[in-house]
């Protein structure tokens, strides 16, 4: 068997022996019938009877069914439209098939093209376009570039296609568009000749074309491309005046003094509208200029006081400039080529233009005001040895007043002085020390003392300078060294050991360190200090020193010899069980107050007991009336008077008045139980002295343990001669209101047991008789109603309340 491929064209015959002569058509697409038509015929030269059969592309595999061929005479028909953008060549397989054996005798390929026509229109991708262009943009630029497809054959003129510009709205004589490229394309790009103008157009709307080169007919669409202008700086800005005051008052600062305005043709709120300015003529940077943001006027402000003494005015001045570089474009020529001829500037750095910027001249008056004076010098420096006599002079105190037009008389005051160290002489200045001032004080810095003064001025208002007064204080000898220390603990040995010590002294050299350490008493053998003299020094423990705790004493002497003797406790312990000897003593002291303080709250409760026991033993028994017994309630009796008290006051806390107060009042002394008041007073007068005195000497002790070594020389005994002051006046004080007091109060509890003569006898005295009326005209007669009270309701009452009447009133109850 033989496979031939045909390729037919269209009306083209071709004869081969014993092959199949084949007659083939092109098939144009969208072909509108009717349906089927005759596509062509395949002609047998037959010697034998076939059977025509066709398969492929357009029968029975897409598109389907769009031929079908006659199987006895072999006419191929068409039964449908056929889309060339979907299939551009059909494929198709022809055999033929022996009747009397039904075998396939030939078979060919057969291809069948389809032909295309104009059936779409190009279509623009996007359908609209936006566009968006700087004012200075310089002509010859591309503004917008467009882009269109279409369906038909690329390769025939049916889908190629060109760009034109339909129209152009607004119309404008500064500005002219074009397209490129002018032939077949699938791209379109705009540009224009000219120079945009912003105040001509904000906007243009192009409308662009494209259509295809069909050969019977031409198809075309159109796309519209809005293209905004962005106004840019083609007009320079000019000042055109100015508002305010252009006054200012000396010594201000922060103030609006001017406003500068200006006229600018660009668009209002674009950068190109909106101005900046600068100052000239400025070097002390007295004034700043800033833009108003919705006015666009420049606002001149006073960063800097002025002096009107200096200079009654001051001259600066403006000049404007946009925010973005200025530029321009005219239009010198319209020649018939791709651009026309144009003159251009763009303002840029080392570029501007001639006679640009312009000054604008402001003159700002400085009007005069009161000043206030001023110290001189603003900050003075005195110099002063410390414990220097209350009231010395200091210095005296200098002020000028700057102005010439007004009053010149001020006076002076302090500011700020914390420890009240001076005092000023209003009208002389004069200061003078408040106090002693001693150079340790804490708010001194560096031996020095500040202290803030004023001058006022009489003017209107007045006005007040502030000037600094440094007391720089000198140093004295006023200081004793101390131990930093006065506990210290060291190891059980049999070497010689040592530790350090180191004292203090808040004097400055020569007065303080290098000290000298001595050990004073029975120390020979025991305990040594190595070396004597310094600031730190080693403290020497032989090995005969026991474990236990050592008080030494030492005395430490400063560099001119002044010295104070000091306790050192040390505290020997064995490390082998416990590291730290102070921690050790510490320890034990914490567990026996501990001790102490359990012991002394088991003795307070059972103190509260044993007082708990004697009240309830003086108190009589309450009686109780049986009631019912429901509902099981009680009452006790108590309407019974009794003369005296349940309980007597023991003799042993009872104590009158001192032996003074009972020489005046004789008649109360008695006794009491069989022991007199006077014994009383005087054990009681004796045990109180005994006391008062025991009392005395301990306050007196713990005061001068508790005086601080680290207190000056001075401060030392002047302390001891206060404390005793102190203390005398008030001990007596104490003393004698404590007796006033128990005095009083053992007196009182003395007439409770003693009833009967707490009030003296006294005669009575008659105020009226029984039964006999006193009438009194200026008052008006009362009338009582009869007692209606009816004795039987006390038998209608509740059992609650049978139980209350049977004791109150039994007779009614009977």
């Amino acid at each position: 068997m033989y496979q031939y491929i045909c390729s037919v064209a269209v009306h083209s015959r071709i004869r081969q022996k014993r092959a199949w002569i084949i007659d083939s058509f092109n098939i144009e697409e969208e072909n509108p019938g009717p349906f089927p038509y005759l596509l062509g015929t395949i002609e047998l030269d037959k010697k034998y009877l076939v059977n025509f059969g066709l398969h492929g592309s357009g029968v029975d595999e897409e598109p389907k069914e769009v031929l079908k061929i006659n199987q006895r005479n072999g006419q191929i028909w068409v039964y449908k439209k056929v889309d060339y953008e979907t299939f551009q060549l059909l494929k198709l397989t022809f055999e033929a098939t022996n009747v009397s054996n039904n075998k396939v005798d030939t078979r060919l390929g057969v291809e069948v093209r389809i032909l295309d026509i104009n059936d779409h229109a190009p279509v623009f991708s996007p359908p609209h376009y936006q566009a968006t262009v700087d004012e200075s943009t310089a002509q010859g630029q591309v503004v917008a570039t467009m882009m269109a497809t279409d369906g038909d054959d690329s390769q025939t003129p049916n889908g190629t296609f060109s760009f034109n510009i339909i129209s152009v709205t607004p119309k404008t004589d500064n500005v002219e568009f074009f397209l490129e490229p002018t032939g077949a394309s699938i791209t379109g790009r705009i540009f224009f000749r000219g120079c945009l103008d912003y105040e001509k157009a904000k906007k243009y709307t192009i409308v662009v074309e494209a259509k295809d080169h069909g050969d019977k007919v031409q198809l075309s669409s159109t796309s519209t491309v809005t293209m905004n202008i962005i106004d840019k700086n083609n007009h320079l800005p000019e000042i055109t005046g100015q508002t305010g005051p252009g006054r200012v008052k000396e010594r201000d600062s922060g103030v609006e003094v001017l406003r500068v305005q200006v006229a600018d043709k660009d668009s209002p709120g674009s950068q190109a509208w909106k101005a900046k300015y600068t100052i000239h003529g400025d070097k002390e940077k007295y004034f700043k200029i800033e833009t108003d943001p919705k006015t666009n006027e420049g606002v001149i402000t006073v960063l800097k006081a002025m002096d009107y003494e200096e200079q009654t005015s001051r001259n600066v001045s403006i000049s404007v400039a946009n925010e973005v570089p200025y530029f321009s474009c005219e239009i010198t020529g319209r020649p018939a080529k791709r651009l026309w001829d144009v003159k251009t500037f763009n303002e840029g750095p080392g570029k501007s233009l001639p006679g640009f910027p312009k000054l604008y001249l402001v003159t700002i008056a400085v009007e005069d005001v009161n000043d206030p004076p001023e110290f001189v010098p603003p900050v003075r420096k005195v110099g002063i040895m410390e414990n220097t006599k209350l009231g010395t002079h200091l210095c005296t105190l200098e002020a000028k007043d700057p102005d010439k037009t007004f009053a010149s008389k001020f006076h002076f005051t302090k500011g700020e002085d914390v420890d009240n160290w001076i005092t000023v002489d209003p009208e002389t200045g004069e200061v003078f020390t408040a106090k002693v001032l001693d150079r340790e004080s804490p708010l001194l810095k560096n031996s020095s003392y500040s202290v803030i003064l004023y001058v006022v001025d009489n003017g209107e208002p007045p006005m007040t300078g502030t000037g600094t007064l440094i007391i720089q204080v000198g140093d004295l000898n006023d200081n004793l060294p101390i131990l930093e220390v006065n506990t210290l603990g060291m190891c059980l040995s049999d070497e010689v050991t040592m530790t350090n010590i180191t004292a203090v002294d808040l004097d400055l050299p020569p007065y303080s360190s290098p000290f000298t350490y001595e050990l004073l008493g029975d120390v020979k053998g025991k305990w040594s200090i190595d070396p004597t003299s310094g600031t730190t020094v080693h403290l020497v423990k032989e090995n005969t020193v026991y474990s236990g705790v050592h008080e030494l004493q030492i005395k430490v002497s400063d560099n001119q010899g002044l010295s104070l003797t000091q306790n050192l406790s040390v505290t020997v312990c064995d490390c082998t069980s416990t590291p730290n000897c102070h921690l050790r003593r510490s320890s034990g002291a914490q567990v026996g107050s501990a001790a102490v303080s359990i012991m002394i709250c088991t003795f307070l409760l059972l103190l509260a007991i044993l007082l708990m026991a004697f009240l309830i033993s003086c108190k009589h028994e309450k009686k109780m009336i049986m009631t019912d017994d429901e509902p099981g309630w009680r009452l006790l009796e108590s309407n019974i008077e009794t003369l005296g008290t349940d309980c007597k006051v023991p003799a042993k806390i009872t104590q009158v008045e001192s032996i003074q107060t009972l020489k005046a009042k004789p008649n109360l002394i008695s006794t009491h139980d069989g022991i007199s008041m006077q014994e009383v007073i005087q054990q009681n007068h004796q045990q109180d002295y005994y006391d008062s005195t025991f009392q005395k000497e301990q306050l007196l002790r713990r005061s001068l343990q508790r005086n601080s070594t680290r207190r000056s020389y001075r401060s030392y005994h002047s302390s001891m001669d206060q404390v005793k002051r102190n203390y005398s006046i008030y001990s007596v004080d104490d003393f004698q209101l404590r007796q006033n007091l128990l005095t009083q109060i053992n007196q009182n509890l003395f007439h409770l047991q003693a009833p009967g003569e707490e009030l003296g006898d006294y005669e009575p005295h008659c105020y009226a008789y029984e039964g006999e009326p006193m009438i009194d005209p200026q008052l008006d007669a009362i009338s009582l109603p009869e007692n209606d009270f009816n004795p039987n309701v006390l038998t209608n009452l509740e059992w609650q309340f049978n139980k209350l009447a049977s004791i109150c009133r039994p007779d009614l109850m009977s």
